[in-house]
């Protein structure tokens, strides 16, 4: 199904839903940042503002962008911060939702949906200040091996949202290619259990 309209209908259920991927996702952004403080943040993928509420913790300014215009209803209704700026975009298309510089860019369960990581690391480097941060929170590679994808039910069966595999190395590799190096990369598995396939990789970048 196609991401923005998928996202629309999923809106509705997705805070409430049984979803190990979204929770485990939150626990590492939680994991990762948790010693750090930033000034500005970009958020791609805010959705209902999962990690949003968080974040305002740790930044005194976000920009939340999300393709979806359900997902930034359902963030709006429980976020009321003047230092966040919802913005509804899509991010494979020019960045003017870009507010400046930040010194923090998320990626949360986003980048399984976009084809060419090139393009958005590139597009990342104009807008991050130098030294500034990139958290990404992804579906692990291995699940996606073995066909696992975003998915929800409705009245009319399984939805199946569009995803494209990325390896690790193809993250790092267009990291490397438009100026950023790896600070961290982690691995969170379901109940901690390390004898299974992780479900989330998690890299944690630097700009050069």
């Amino acid at each position: 199904m196609d991401v923005r309209n998928a996202y629309n209908v999923w809106a509705h259920q997705y805070d409430t839903n049984k979803n190990r991927t979204r929770d485990l996702e939150a626990i590492s952004l939680r994991e990762t940042l948790s010693d750090r403080t930033f000034d500005r943040c970009l958020e791609i993928g805010c959705g209902t503002g999962k990690n949003t509420q968080w974040l305002l913790t740790k930044t005194r300014h976000i920009t939340a962008v999300d393709l979806s215009e359900e997902m930034l209803l359902k963030a709006k209704q429980k976020i009321d911060a003047s230092h966040v700026s919802f913005r509804q975009a899509d991010i494979t298309e020019d960045w003017t939702f870009a507010e400046g510089l930040y010194d923090l860019a998320t990626f949360s369960l986003v980048l399984e949906h976009i084809e060419n990581l090139d393009d958005i690391f590139e597009k990342l480097s104009h807008v991050l200040s130098s030294k500034g941060y990139v958290y990404i929170g992804e579906l692990h590679p291995f699940k996606q091996y073995a066909g696992t994808k975003a998915r929800f039910e409705t009245e009319e069966g399984t939805a199946i949202v569009n995803c494209f595999n990325h390896h690790i190395s193809d993250f790092t590799r267009a990291a490397a290619g438009n100026g950023f190096r790896v600070a961290s990369i982690s691995e969170y598995f379901d109940d901690n259990d390390k004898a299974t396939v992780p479900r989330i990789l998690t890299l944690l970048l630097q700009k050069n």
